[in-house]
């Protein structure tokens, strides 16, 4: 039976345990580029025993931030950069892994510690124009988003594959392509976002177009012999949005095209959602589609005690747990996980005394 702390195979990665650290904005880039705040921020993740150490949101191109701080792998001068992280991560033991996006209407706000609301063109000096695929604003106050062409769509998808290609000469062994928390690739999927008459809106099919071409493109372009995720937001929170069943039909279609773990997040798309937040209150989603679409998951979502952790694992309802606040509260959490549930793990060998 695995438990928290059993390794995980996907494809030809090993993961020395299940638990992941979950991408987090740092908002803390220079035009994209990684900076050393990024290299202690992950690193120190990493000594503390992570199986995995996945990077912020990394943009696929530049109007692809949400913040003029996000991270970002659209040029290769940031694949070079990113690869003094991924060595270090990999020395530890631990797998680098990033997320690729795009903020879609999200686009063009402030950093999260000024507010992190809506920059706007002839306002703001760093602000750019959002796009979506429908001219429907995130919220009051948000730019009006431009509706995307055909050529904006071609855009996207060749901008996610030159990011994969980019992520790879990166040292990178794990993508995450991100289609949940409102961003670009959810908004084509939930109808309360997506309003299109073509190809790319109405029905299921169609919505699901766009993100089902860019996990190809990125299956394509990543090695056979790596794991790619996708992280959704497995529910809109909100009536006549995305749903379960819905994330469940997506789900089959991505392990079809050769999608390894799906990352059950959830809300984010609508600033109306009601959210019943709580602990472990999104594990269920990972528990149904781990069972339905027959493919690994990671469950998120105000997972903090080791006990809790383990029992997702051990009782089937995730492949892996992701943590994000409880890292930033705790770096070392693996280690100290490790000892409350009596599981005797490497510690890095400078550390040794503090075992």
């Amino acid at each position: 039976m695995a438990h928290l702390f059993s390794p995980l195979t996907l494809r030809n990665v090993t993961l020395k345990n299940r638990v992941m650290v979950s991408p987090m904005c740092q908002y803390s880039s220079v035009e994209g580029m990684p900076t050393d705040w990024h290299m202690v921020h992950l690193g120190s993740r990493a000594v503390g025993g992570a199986g995995l150490v996945m990077v912020e949101a990394s943009a696929v191109s530049p109007e692809g931030r949400i913040s003029p701080g996000d991270s970002g792998i659209w040029s290769d001068s940031q694949a070079v950069e990113f690869g003094r992280i991924t060595r270090f991560i990999r020395d530890q033991g631990s797998v680098p892994a990033i997320q690729l996006a795009h903020a879609g209407r999200k686009a063009s706000t402030d950093v999260l510690w000024k507010g992190g609301g809506p920059l706007l063109i002839g306002r703001d000096a760093q602000a750019w124009e959002p796009m979506a695929p429908s001219a429907i604003p995130f919220d009051k106050g948000y730019a009006m988003p431009r509706e995307m062409n055909r050529a904006d769509i071609d855009k996207v998808v060749a901008d996610f594959e030159s990011a994969a290609r980019r992520s790879l000469a990166a040292g990178f062994e794990v993508i995450e392509l991100h289609m949940a928390h409102g961003y670009l690739l959810h908004e084509f999927l939930s109808p309360l976002a997506n309003h299109r008459g073509d190809e790319f809106g109405g029905s299921l099919e169609n919505r699901m177009r766009l993100p089902l071409r860019v996990a190809r493109a990125v299956r394509a372009a990543w090695p056979a012999t790596l794991p790619l995720f996708v992280r959704i937001s497995a529910t809109d929170w909100a009536e006549g949005g995305w749903d379960l069943e819905q994330s469940i039909q997506l789900s089959r279609a991505l392990k079809e095209i050769g999608v390894d773990l799906m990352d059950c997040s959830s809300g984010a798309l609508v600033p109306y959602a009601k959210i019943p937040a709580g602990p472990g209150y999104q594990v269920p989603f990972a528990a149904a589609i781990r069972e339905k679409a027959g493919i690994a998951t990671g469950a998120v979502g105000m997972i903090t005690e080791p006990a809790q952790a383990n029992e997702i694992i051990e009782s089937g309802k995730a492949d892996a747990v992701l943590l994000a606040r409880q890292m930033l509260r705790d770096p070392y959490w693996p280690l100290h996980a490790a000892k409350a549930l009596g599981k005797d793990v490497t510690w890095p060998v400078q550390y040794g005394r503090g075992k």
